[in-house]
């Protein structure tokens, strides 16, 4: 382990995190199950939404846990787990994705290889064909908003974090965040017609 990573936890005060975190450092093979268990879905869940393809979001995912595993000694307990995890995905998925845009993918049918479910299951096919438009709408008025903002847009409407947790993520303050989220949601709006008023519509 190097040497920065190193952290005393038993200096801190014990929490059941610190606790996975330390049996972890000390080689217990079921602690790093228990944390891949209790984030798989929200790691590969961000993945998918910044990549907007479910096999490089398999990937992603891969490659966060690895990550992870590594580097879990240099979880301090200043933050919570599980805000440091969706830190340390959404680092990976900057460098891997590109700092400027995530890459669009062209949105398939759920029942093409590779594709990506974006609508509820259990409605007609007009309905459901309606939901996967719009849905393809939302994310490609995403992708025109710049980083900062469409990241804190994902976090808070789509990952459900709180303000706190997304600043944690972030590293800014929260009135940043609030600032982000309002300005992309703006943009957002600017973006996507009201219904009806799309292209070709009577």
């Amino acid at each position: 382990m190097d040497q920065d990573a190193a952290i005393d936890l038993r200096a801190l005060s014990s929490t059941p995190e610190l606790d996975l975190v330390e049996r972890h450092r000390y080689g217990d093979p079921d602690a790093f199950d228990e944390i891949y268990r209790r984030f798989e879905s929200m790691v590969y869940n961000l993945c998918l939404r910044m990549s907007g393809s479910a096999s490089d979001a398999e990937d992603l995912a891969q490659e966060v846990f690895l990550r992870i595993h590594r580097h879990l000694g240099r979880f301090n307990g200043r933050s919570s787990l599980k805000t440091w995890v969706y830190r340390v995905t959404l680092n990976l998925c900057r460098s891997k994705l590109g700092r400027k845009r995530w890459p669009m993918r062209t949105l398939k049918d759920e029942d093409d290889e590779g594709g990506v479910e974006l609508v509820a299951t259990g409605r007609g096919p007009e309905d459901r064909a309606v939901d996967r438009d719009a849905a393809r709408r939302v994310l490609e008025a995403l992708d025109e908003l710049p980083r900062k903002f469409r990241e804190a847009v994902v976090l808070r409407d789509l990952e459900d974090l709180s303000y706190e947790e997304i600043a944690e993520v972030l590293g800014v303050r929260i009135g940043t965040v609030r600032s982000r989220i309002s300005r992309g949601r703006d943009r957002l709006r600017r973006l996507l017609p009201p219904p009806g008023d799309e292209e070709g519509a009577p």
